[in-house]
């Protein structure tokens, strides 16, 4: 059986000294050294990690750097690295970040491809089968094919990827036994060459290429591989190939030269006309065997169903060589057994480990906000199985469709031979896997909670998990790096707790205190509808405010929040959305509603997360209103006020004044799809969620809908009362015809009469 991580084949030809990691290392471009706590939390990590240590926590506070100090950890390790973060926003930022301090190095970002993504599924109470429906983003697909194609032809690679990175990919030696490798010099005929790539499902054109396509020209071939912004130019001559070049798109103007050029195939998925045939039968064999189980238990109907679609998908595989939904025949084309894990983006980590390192254990996995991640990571077989079983019970798919899956906890764990989990505010399946790694007897806490990062530990009990606060498992777990000194001299923010008696009032004059200073206010609330009234009542008082919650959509959330940093907004009113990655400088007060309530939304880690989003302002402060003191209450204002202690004794010793982070500020009305998707230009397609409200938020606000890109101070004072009115007649109209932008008729037949009065005067 032939290796599935051997990639030597994909290398054939290449500069092979440009291969080596210790010629293509890692190197950060940054006028920073590491600060604060930076150094230490580095050289611990490297320690642990050097010594062969296989999980490690990294406590990082807001504001300290975390991303500064993972890039300086891959640097000092320099091994090929894959990132982990929750969500698609949150892993665009990290790769941005890191393809800033990496410019010379493999960056790439790997997160779904999908702009939108229904399901198949069948809900048997209703009798209802949805039918899979989807739009693929181009360029997202594109930059899953260059992280591949970068994996396997350079050691020194960063993949920021979404939990993406845990679904099913052909294996990579499928991947990579077919490829084309072109260097100058090379004695080859431009037909042949062609020959080459249409097996390699690269379409010939004669007309404008696109990618994916070949086009000859004279002594030109071009070919645009998909992982690509620009094509190339192989240019022939009597001995063979003369030039390699890299050229623009529109113009081919020529950008580079290569002495060498990978060309990977067209699609992902490719199996040899063998395997093909192989995987045909195969999946006759299964249908068979399953029609006769499902008429055994007089299940005539499921029978029919099932034989009719495979059918149906085997008649097109044969004609086409597709059909609409061939990932559910994967373990079939990929040559599995029913229950073994599909390959995915962690096996070509490990053959890129293998060829270029020796050993295919030697690249590091760091998982950013681990809180968040891991279990999200843990929770993704358990959805996609119970749907899948849903569809082979009734006759949808055949059984081996449950083997077109997401990676089980145990096998993701398995498959990382060295993790850091990096967090503010690192969760107990971390901890547990730290001393467990680690040979630690766990805290109390820790022993009786399930699912520790797919590890065996006792039932739940949550009298035991209650038994001990996160403070307090933190304080007896060793081996934990922290970082709780910020480079900028920034202190965690004061907090004061308040009653809850009259404490909109107590609300309101805090906010106004802000706006004097031309800062900022995030609230944060318990339920939808709280958030709603609360956003109301600071709008009637003369507060710009807005709610966020999850029924805005992801497009809109990052517009109400740039208006907030702009300025156009004072105040956001939240439920679960103002926690992790969330950095908005300009914030200096974070007020908590019913701060003691027991829950998920007012634990110890989600009080630190709010409580964080207030470090980033010299000023930040955060008001806790609540009538009691819980437990989580407690811990989290017991470590935020130790944390304050060292840092303000840190800031005295070295002379430091805490300042604010500067931060550009947004532009309101550009394409925010880029921060959403990784992508520019690209269709989106965006469902919506069906908020309370149908009205443009923005106009709700009376802040000039649609018009961001405007900072007249005029059109911005529209919704003044009529009687504060101070301008010029010719100002007097530009507001009226914003007004009538606006479709509010009223307010702009009010200063239609006011500029009448004026003129007849």
């Amino acid at each position: 059986m032939s290796d599935p991580f051997d990639i030597t084949k994909a290398l054939e030809g290449a500069a092979i000294e440009k291969l080596s990691p210790e010629n293509s290392r890692f190197k950060i471009h940054s006028e920073h050294l590491p600060a604060g706590d930076q150094e230490n939390a580095i050289e611990d990590l490297i320690f642990q990690l050097k010594n062969k240590q296989e999980r490690c926590v990294l406590l990082g506070v807001t504001g300290s750097g975390k991303t500064f100090a993972m890039a300086h950890l891959i640097e000092r390790l320099n091994m090929p690295t894959l990132i982990m973060s929750h969500n698609k926003t949150l892993a665009r930022q990290l790769y941005q970040e890191m393809s800033n301090l990496f410019p010379d190095n493999g960056v790439e970002y790997f997160v779904s491809h999908y702009d939108y993504y229904q399901p198949e599924a069948y809900l048997p109470k209703r009798d209802l089968y949805i039918d899979k429906e989807l739009s693929i983003n181009e360029r997202i697909e594109q930059e899953r094919f260059a992280t591949v194609a970068s994996l396997v032809s350079r050691p020194d690679c960063i993949v920021v990827s979404s939990v993406s990175c845990i679904y099913g990919l052909n294996a990579p030696e499928t991947f990579l036994s077919n490829h084309c490798r072109i260097h100058v010099g090379q004695e080859i005929e431009p037909i042949d060459l062609i020959r080459e790539l249409v097996g390699l499902q690269y379409h010939r054109t004669t007309s404008n290429l696109s990618r994916g396509n070949v086009r000859i020209r004279g002594e030109n071939l071009d070919v645009w591989m998909p992982s690509r912004d620009d094509p190339l130019r192989i240019r022939f001559g009597f001995g063979g190939v003369e030039h390699i070049q890299i050229c623009d798109p529109v113009t081919w103007e020529i950008l580079d030269e290569l002495e060498e050029a990978w060309i990977h195939p067209k699609e992902f998925f490719m199996v040899s006309n063998e395997r093909f045939e192989a995987s045909l039968e195969s999946i006759e064999t299964e249908l068979d065997g399953q029609l006769a189980s499902l008429k055994s238990e007089g299940k005539e109907l499921e029978a029919h169903r099932l034989e009719q679609r495979t059918r149906y998908d085997l008649e097109m595989l044969r004609e086409i060589g597709h059909c609409t939904a061939v990932e559910n025949y994967s373990m079939h084309f990929d040559g599995r057994e029913y229950g073994e894990r599909p390959y995915c983006l962690l096996d070509f980590f490990a053959a890129a480990a293998k060829q270029f390192h020796g050993d295919p254990k030697k690249f590091l996995v760091i998982m950013d906000e681990s809180h968040v991640t891991l279990p999200q990571v843990g929770g993704m077989y358990s959805g996609d199985r119970s749907r899948k079983l849903n569809l082979i019970e009734h006759g949808f798919r055949l059984p081996s469709a449950a083997d077109n899956r997401p990676l089980k906890i145990n096998e993701f764990q398995k498959l990382v031979p060295q993790m850091v989990y990096v967090s503010a505010t690192p969760g107990e399946r971390e901890l547990l896997h730290l001393c467990e790694t680690t040979n630690q007897e766990a805290p109390l806490g820790l022993r009786h909670f399930p699912g520790g990062g797919g590890v065996n530990v006792p039932e739940f009990s949550k009298k035991h998990l209650e038994a001990e606060t996160m403070y307090e498992m933190l304080q007896s777990i060793e081996g934990i790096p922290r970082m709780e000194i910020r480079p900028t001299g920034l202190l965690d923010p004061n907090i004061e707790v308040k009653g809850t008696d009259g404490q909109m009032t107590d609300l309101l004059s805090k906010i106004n205190e802000r706006i004097v200073k031309n800062e900022r206010t995030l609230v944060t609330v318990l339920t939808i509808k709280f958030a709603e009234e609360v956003a109301e009542y600071l709008n009637k008082m003369g507060v710009k405010a807005h709610y966020l919650h999850s029924e805005i959509d992801t497009i809109e959330r990052t517009e109400i929040i740039n208006a907030l940093r702009i300025g156009h907004i004072d105040v956001i009113v939240g439920i679960n959305l103002l926690r992790e990655g969330l950095d908005i400088p300009e914030v200096s007060l974070v007020a908590i509603f019913d701060a003691d309530r027991q829950g998920f939304l007012r634990n110890e880690r989600s009080l630190l997360q709010t409580i964080g989003r207030a470090a980033r302002n010299s000023d930040g402060t955060v008001i806790l209103y609540a009538d009691g003191m819980s437990p989580q209450m407690g811990a989290a204002i017991q470590q935020t006020l130790e944390r304050r202690k060292r840092q303000k004794a840190h800031n005295d010793a070295n002379k430091i004044t805490p300042m604010t982070i500067s931060k550009a500020l947004p532009v309101m009305g550009s394409d925010v799809e880029d921060l959403i998707t990784g992508t520019s230009g690209g269709k989106r397609l965006v469902s919506s969620k069906g908020g309370r409200k149908t009205r443009d938020w923005v106009s709700s606000l009376g802040i000039g809908a649609g018009q961001w890109s405007s900072h007249n101070d005029v059109t911005s004072n529209i919704s003044q009362p009529i009687e504060k009115l101070n301008y010029s007649i010719e100002e007097l109209k530009e507001i009226m015809a914003q007004a009538a932008i606006e479709l509010d008729f009223e307010r702009a037949a009010m200063i239609r009469d006011i500029i009448y009065e004026f003129e007849n005067n």
